[in-house]
């Protein structure tokens, strides 16, 4: 085999990955494995796909080697294959931050007023968190709060936050925080609280980067 045949076979091979990810719906899906384990059923609803289209797509990742499965009964689980793949979609939202200004104008636009939010990091969270002075709230999804969330941190999806309100307290401040820099539930909810005149703020990342600094996670089970 020539040097020019090994190259394009190996250019090849990364352009499968690059075939796995040109479509913005599977992105999607690894962000969102990004959190933890689901079943096909649970993606569909999530990505507001059906079923079909949304196996479709998996199976795209699958090919690619991007993400695994295992069945339970009759039903399948996806998750990511490993570390590299949620470091290699971080890395793309990274480039997508520095190279396209459309990132930052959408968030903007849908986030009116979200530039006052104050910002937390992961190191001040665990510092207020031991020192009990913080209430922790997790906004993403249960399947996702149940896969692993901050200790301490009481699961309020933010489609359900309008319930919680009257549950949440008012003389401490609250810190939400969802699926990483680029998730919105984290600082809207975060504005609907100010906006009841609640003192809250937002961690400026979120779970996938508090698993990969190597900080604790609590599951449904522990």
């Amino acid at each position: 085999m020539s040097e020019r045949n090994v190259r394009e076979g190996l250019f090849g091979q990364l352009a499968r990955i690059g075939k796995a990810i040109s479509n913005p719906k599977r992105i999607e899906l690894l962000d969102i494995l990004g959190q933890g384990e689901r079943s096909v059923e649970s993606l569909a609803t999530v990505t507001h796909m059906t079923v079909g289209n949304t196996s479709s797509h998996l199976q795209v990742l699958r090919n690619a080697r991007m993400v695994e499965t295992r069945k339970e009964g009759t039903k399948v689980f996806y998750s990511l294959a490993d570390e590299r793949v949620a470091g290699f979609v971080r890395e793309l939202w990274s480039l997508a931050d520095a190279r396209l200004a459309e990132v930052d104008r959408l968030i903007r636009e849908y986030l009116q007023g979200e530039e006052t939010l104050e910002r937390v990091t992961r190191e001040q969270l665990v510092s207020r968190s031991l020192s009990g002075n913080v209430y922790i709230i997790d906004v993403r999804p249960t399947e996702e709060y149940a896969a692993g969330h901050i200790p301490g941190a009481v699961s309020v999806p933010f489609d359900e936050l309008t319930e919680h309100l009257a549950k949440l307290p008012a003389d401490m401040d609250i810190v939400a925080y969802c699926r990483g820099p680029h998730c919105v539930f984290a600082p809207k909810a975060a504005q609907i609280l100010r906006q009841h005149g609640l003192r809250a703020m937002v961690l400026e990342d979120g779970m996938p980067e508090w698993r990969q600094g190597g900080l604790p996670v609590s599951t449904a089970s522990s």
